[in-house]
């Protein structure tokens, strides 16, 4: 039977609560760039899907993603409402921290990828039409292609297909989602007719603060233990982020 490793569990908690801090950051980030009458609306987008994706996934997403095999395509309904998700260790996915601490974890990419997407529709969605399609992205798309990847018997991961932090069930998934919603719902009103400037940068630099630090549990967290792999992520996520921080300054600077 795997045994626990408090120490690995409880960075993979922390870099949980660290992901989900990322959600309300990119609200702000979000928020600081629409003009100021659409600022409560482009806010509440991704307030909103934290609390709904958090449901669907407890009740029927974890399951679909990571239960059991479905002809390479989609998980079973054997982990609906996280039957069987408890505190021993799943040696499939996690083999030192509860099962529990591995689907929470996964929980916060599956609620900030759909929020992600609420930028490339900004100022130009109803609200209800907002909440159909996010639950809906979340269950057709993002949890079929989470168990391509990542899941136990998913095509891809059959392929030998890597993602080690969510470049493709993530990233990929949400940015093809949101240049389509961008073509399909045109341009904002007045573009082109003047500068649709954001109405306060001041919140967009503190969201991208709460991205940068969220993302050291996004990358260093899906090492899923405390070690060595973890400490290089954590590394290169920094330099990263300041290097393309460096750039954008002198670019701007220009």
């Amino acid at each position: 039977m795997p045994e626990i490793n408090t120490g690995d569990t409880a960075w993979v908690l922390a870099s949980a609560a660290l992901v989900m801090v990322m959600t309300p950051g990119l609200a702000l980030f979000y928020g600081g760039l629409v003009r100021g009458h659409n600022v409560v609306s482009t806010v509440m987008h991704s307030f909103f899907i934290l609390a709904l994706v958090s449901v669907q996934w407890v009740v029927i997403g974890y399951s679909l993603a990571f239960g059991p095999d479905h002809f390479g395509i989609i998980g079973g309904l054997d982990w609906v409402g996280l039957h069987r998700v408890g505190a021993e260790p799943n040696p499939d996915y996690a083999p030192t921290i509860p099962h529990l601490a591995f689907m929470a974890f996964q929980m916060m990419f599956a609620i900030i990828t759909p929020a992600l997407i609420t930028g490339a529709f900004a100022e130009r969605k109803r609200f209800k039409a907002f909440v159909l399609f996010s639950i809906l992205w979340a269950t057709l798309v993002y949890d079929p292609i989470a168990h391509w990847v990542w899941g136990v018997g998913g095509w891809l991961r059959t392929l030998g297909a890597l993602d080690f932090a969510g470049g493709t069930v993530v990233h990929i998934s949400s940015g093809v989602s949101g240049l389509v919603a961008a073509l399909e719902l045109g341009p904002r009103l007045g573009f082109g007719e003047k500068p649709l400037e954001g109405h306060n940068l001041t919140l967009t630099a503190l969201g991208a603060a709460l991205l940068w630090f969220g993302w050291f549990g996004f990358n260093a967290g899906s090492a899923l233990g405390a070690g060595p792999l973890s400490a290089s992520a954590f590394v290169v996520t920094n330099t990263a982020a300041a290097m393309a921080a460096l750039t954008w300054m002198f670019i701007r600077s220009r």
